[in-house]
């Protein structure tokens, strides 16, 4: 547990869509604080509850490149990530040795910027030995993601993952769990927004929901990810009857 929780130092202009957002009004000041209480949490909800746009605010804060990798990255194709990192705090209770924010939306500039260090004088070679040995774009986009993870990730860091099932198969996902636990077992810590249920089945994971009430605490089998992906695969074709009328 390198990072224990995150508050907002100060208060958000009231002209900024920000402020319309339930979950990021639910992070709280310092004493109010929104926690972290299990290595690995996710941060689940609907699409435009705000999931990413505290994942980009949370990485920036830790360092990291909006666009995704690590703290060293410096590219930037566009400078789109919100102002919400700059009244977020990051409450830590260390420093990892390793870190690395993997983003799907912008997984592509991130190994485009890999490929530029590599080719770099006196870099050649030696920093895509890092991701497996293989140029990221020259793998299928759920194997350059598991290269990733596989020979990138070396323990004792913290891993932010934004909705990185985007790539991967439900097979692939079920490796993606096997390597987190792996670093969870190597002092990792790993926050994670995803809609994958899959996922989700973390042992011990903290679930926080975002949703139109702000942000709050949620069993995994009360998500609807897990009650409505349960639904459908116990009668597929009686969900399809109803959705079709």
């Amino acid at each position: 547990m390198f990072i224990e929780g995150i508050f907002l130092n100060s208060p958000l202009p009231g002209n900024s869509y920000l402020s319309a957002l339930p979950a990021v009004g639910a992070i709280g000041d310092r004493e109010h604080r929104l926690r972290f209480t299990a290595p690995v949490t996710f941060l689940v909800g609907e699409n435009g509850t705000g999931k990413s746009t505290i994942m980009e605010a949370l990485a920036v804060a830790c360092g990291f490149n909006a666009e995704g990798g690590t703290r060293n990255f410096s590219f930037s194709t566009e400078d789109t990530h919100s102002e919400l990192c700059q009244y977020l705090t990051v409450s830590r209770r260390g420093y990892p040795k390793d870190g690395f924010f993997l983003r799907a939306e912008s997984f592509y500039n991130a190994a485009s910027y890999i490929d530029r260090l590599d080719r770099e004088p006196g870099l050649g070679g030696h920093i895509i030995d890092s991701y497996g040995g293989k140029s990221l774009h020259h793998q299928s986009h759920g194997e350059s993601f598991l290269a990733l993870v596989q020979n990138r990730f070396g323990g004792h860091g913290l891993y932010l993952l934004d909705e990185p099932e985007a790539a991967l198969s439900p097979s692939r996902q079920l490796t993606l769990l096997c390597l987190m636990h792996q670093l969870v077992e190597e002092d990792s810590q790993f926050v994670v927004a995803t809609h994958s249920p899959i996922l989700m089945a973390y042992p011990g994971a903290q679930i926080l929901l975002l949703d139109e009430e702000g942000i709050r605490p949620i069993d995994y089998k009360e998500t609807e990810h897990y009650q409505l992906t349960k639904v459908f695969l116990e009668n597929p074709e009686r969900m399809i009857k109803r959705l079709f009328g």
